[in-house]
């Protein structure tokens, strides 16, 4: 018997779902479409940065494996680092608009 090779596909695991629960809480506003979003990336299966902007096209790509997503609008930034062979997304930063153009990208 061969294995189901369908059954064997990664899907993304989250790190940490902590955080955007504790942003959420802070921020009512965002809590339907954080849990949108952690929802739909946890059954992702993106192997490329290309893949991911097939899905969120307003997304945008870094250097590095990161990427920030769009939320609410725009209203708030979700920043996060993305091993696409690993399918691990960990979330690095969630905060304003405002609050993530004072970040240091280069040390974020």
């Amino acid at each position: 018997m061969f294995p189901n090779w369908e059954l064997l596909i990664l899907r993304m695991r989250i790190i940490a779902r902590r955080t955007l629960r504790e942003f959420w809480d802070a921020n009512a506003d965002a809590e339907g479409a954080l849990k949108a979003w952690f929802s739909e990336a946890r059954s992702a299966t993106w192997q490329t940065p290309n893949e991911l902007k097939g899905q969120y096209a307003n997304a945008s790509i870094l250097k590095d494996g990161r990427v920030v997503f769009n939320i609410c609008g725009n209203k708030y930034r979700l920043l996060v680092w993305i091993n696409y062979a690993a399918q691990i997304v960990l979330i690095k930063f969630i905060g304003t608009h405002e609050d993530y153009d004072e970040l240091d990208l280069e040390e974020t």
